[in-house]
């Protein structure tokens, strides 16, 4: 069995380095910290191995939470001494080493010495690598000798001499028991006496000096029964059995035979052992769950420093080249539309031909226009995905500027896409009002909201005043109030600095149930000069352009003026060169309380289904796949991509899934094409679309599809989720 005499000494001594160490700490956790080694270390003492373990575990738990190098190497030397009396010897060297790692980052030379003299231990009577043993014992010496602690290289000695003598090697060791003896007076105590007793008897029998060695061998089982050192106690009756056993006095050799089996089996009962084993499967496990901690958080740092250049460097190729084809489409479609309007007024001779025509180009111009939003959005939906997944998974880059940047400028690629289409679909008249409840206050502040980026880069303010009189809710279109402002208030914001932008909201009459709200935006800025203040309502004006490079389409104010037509209303402005601009215009909402109560009564519910969600991606772009099931496995939901509509039906066939997201545009079989095969297998999945088609271009041939849902990419997860859970729900 392992020397206990030995690791109680090193634990006990170590109570003093904690005094030194802990009073650098909170006084709170250095008083909890040394209680619980303290009692680790007596428990240790007493043989109770389970309770040693049990408490080193949470010591240790403390330790490496509180940062306390000091106090997890303690923790540490204690566990490893436990599995050493265990003889788990593998176990204890591995968790003296973690001791030993701690050890070294705070250079504690008492430490390093104390556990150093342990492996030495280990090596020497255990695994009988001698060499490696002695080589421990040496390296405790010299950390001793560092901070001229005698007592622990008396104590090392000690050891040397004891292992040298254990195989036999007596004229190497008898130098370290010359040594102990000299300074014996000095150092020695009762806890080791019988020891060095012991250790002096193993010689002089080797010497064949009987009557020394049986006085010596007589004196260390007088002071182990004294001190009640059972370890050192039982080890002097096997020495001492030897030594009998030499002599011929087989009786009384037997006898201390027995009797170091008996202090043997009193110390390691099998009860004992067991319960301490049990305690020590916890605290490997708690180990090795910190093993694979670190090994993650490594993994995860290693690839952060390999991915972060090339993944920025690839999204700002990707954008650069989407901004291209964004610029060469808006070129193209204004060339043509400059090219129809001079074959228009050519001749009147030819007025029904170039109506004919004019006709046909406008319905290829919505055709082309949402080709190419869909290809745009398509790229744009992995970027601004991709975009958000860096900032989500690496908190580091969120004050990149490059990923900034790249936001910034997805964001207002997106934006450009979307003024495109807007356009387009108020000329098509394809935008019908809704009414829905809303709250004024609400609607306005989350305008303010969204730009404050925007008027941060100019140094600009934003102040909201609104009427208290106005009802706390109206009836509307608040979708296209909020279109209308935050172009407005964005416009204020680029040609405003150092000033600030105010949008006031005042009841202006109420006819029965209408209730007209004047809304005026005022800021202080560079202002408009009167010849320009007739056409910047028209589509890609931009005055001004000269003096500053102000970024845009042109295409915002004339949003706005259709917008406002939706809505049987106009907008004026008034402006100064160098003073700023009011825009003003008026709309009348709905107030009817009994209305707005049964609007919110039948809005659904978001309740969360109970059991885990298993959602199948169909979607044949890498990126998006990439984009699509990071953000539904954000959400804790299970995700399964396939690349194309065949292998959807052939997974659907075999497993499960609570929903569908399809893409519609796919190479092979179309998203309506694979919905109306997985209906046709009987299957009542619901199935949303992921697509960066116009929703109201797929609606009526999405529905006779059986696809219960439409969402146009970009999306916002928020709305995905819950479009996600309601559809579940109803199933």
């Amino acid at each position: 069995m392992y020397q206990i005499r030995v690791v109680l000494w090193v634990l006990l001594t170590v109570n003093s380095v904690n005094n030194t160490i802990f009073a650098q700490t909170k006084i709170f956790s250095e008083k909890e910290i040394i209680k619980l080694t303290n009692l680790a270390s007596h428990y240790l003492k007493g043989a109770n191995f389970e309770k040693s373990l049990e408490i080193s575990k949470v010591a240790l738990q403390k330790a490496i939470t509180a940062n306390d190098s000091a106090a997890t190497t303690i923790s540490y030397t204690t566990i490893a001494a436990n599995y050493a009396e265990l003889a788990e010897f593998d176990k204890a060297i591995y968790f003296y080493n973690k001791a030993l790692k701690y050890a070294n980052k705070i250079s504690n030379d008492t430490l390093q010495s104390r556990i150093h003299n342990n492996l030495g231990n280990i090596y020497c009577f255990e695994k009988k690598q001698y060499n490696k043993g002695i080589n421990f014992y040496e390296n405790a010496i010299k950390y001793s000798q560092k901070i001229a602690d005698t007592n622990q290289i008396f104590m090392t000695k000690l050891n040397i001499a004891w292992a040298y003598f254990d195989v036999g090697h007596f004229k190497k060791g008898h130098p370290s028991l010359e040594f102990v003896n000299k300074y014996n007076p000095k150092y020695g105590n009762k806890s080791n006496a019988a020891a060095i007793n012991m250790l002096n008897g193993m010689y002089y029998s080797q010497q064949g000096n009987h009557e020394k060695a049986t006085s010596s061998f007589l004196n260390a089982i007088k002071v182990g029964n004294e001190v009640n050192e059972k370890s050192d106690l039982s080890f002097a009756h096997l020495e001492y059995s030897k030594h009998l056993m030499n002599k011929g006095d087989y009786k009384n050799a037997y006898e201390n035979l027995n009797r170091y089996n008996e202090i043997t089996a009193l110390l390691y009962n099998k009860e004992k052992l067991e319960k301490a084993n049990i305690a020590g499967i916890n605290v490997e496990l708690d180990e090795y769950k910190r093993e694979i901690d670190n090994f993650e958080i490594e993994k995860e740092a290693q690839l952060q420093i390999v991915e972060k250049s090339k993944t920025i460097l690839v999204l700002f190729t990707v954008i650069s080249i989407v901004l291209l084809l964004l610029l060469y489409t808006l070129l193209k479609n204004n060339n043509f539309k400059k090219k129809l309007n001079a074959e228009l007024s050519a001749t009147n001779k030819q007025l029904l031909i170039a109506k004919e025509k004019a006709e046909e180009a406008s319905v290829l111009k919505s055709q082309f226009v949402s080709t190419i939003s869909h290809e745009l959005r398509t790229p744009l939906y992995g970027v601004v995905g991709i975009t958000n997944m860096l900032l989500d998974e690496h908190k580091e880059l969120a004050d990149s500027p490059h990923l900034s940047s790249l936001k910034f400028s997805a964001r207002y690629l997106l934006s450009l896409v979307n003024d495109i289409l807007q356009i387009n679909k108020i000329e098509d008249n394809r935008i019908i009002l809704e009414n829905l409840t809303f709250n004024i206050s609400d609607e306005i502040n989350m305008v303010k909201n969204s730009l404050s980026f925007l008027a941060k880069n100019n140094n600009n303010f934003i102040v909201v005043k609104i009427d208290p009189t106005i009802p706390v809710y109206l009836i509307g279109d608040k979708l296209r109030l909020s279109q209308i402002i935050m172009n407005l208030v964005s416009n204020a914001l680029k040609f405003t600095i150092n000033g600030e932008v105010i949008i006031h909201v005042n009841l202006e009459r109420v006819e029965g149930k209408s209730y007209f709200l004047e809304f005026r935006i005022e800021d202080n800025g560079i202002g408009i000069a009167a010849e320009d203040q007739e056409k910047i309502f028209d589509k890609f004006v931009q005055v001004g352009r000269k003096e500053t490079d102000y970024q845009g389409t042109g295409l915002g104010l004339s949003i706005v003026k259709q917008l406002l037509g939706l809505f049987n209303s106009s907008i004026s402005l008034q402006s100064t060169i160098g003073q700023g601009t009011i825009f003003k215009f008026l709309i009348a909402f709905e107030y009817n309380p009994e209305k707005t109560i049964d609007i919110i009564n039948n809005i659904q519910v978001d309740i969360s289904p109970p059991h885990s969600i298993n959602v199948l991606v169909v979607e044949d772009n890498r990126i998006n796949q990439l984009v699509t099931k990071k953000t539904i496995e954000k959400n804790n939901y299970k995700c399964s991509v396939v690349d194309n509509g065949y292998a959807a039906l052939e997974i659907l066939d075999k497993e499960y899934f609570d929903i569908i997201l399809m893409d519609i545009n796919m190479p092979l079989i179309n998203g309506f094409e694979t919905t109306r095969k997985i209906r046709l297998m009987g299957i009542e999945t619901p199935i949303v679309a992921l697509t960066a088609f116009d929703k109201a271009e797929i609606t009526e041939e999405a529905l006779s599809a059986g696809i219960n849902d439409i969402i146009i990419k970009p999306f916002d997860s928020v709305k995905l989720y819950k479009i996600i859970t309601i559809l579940i729900s109803k199933n």
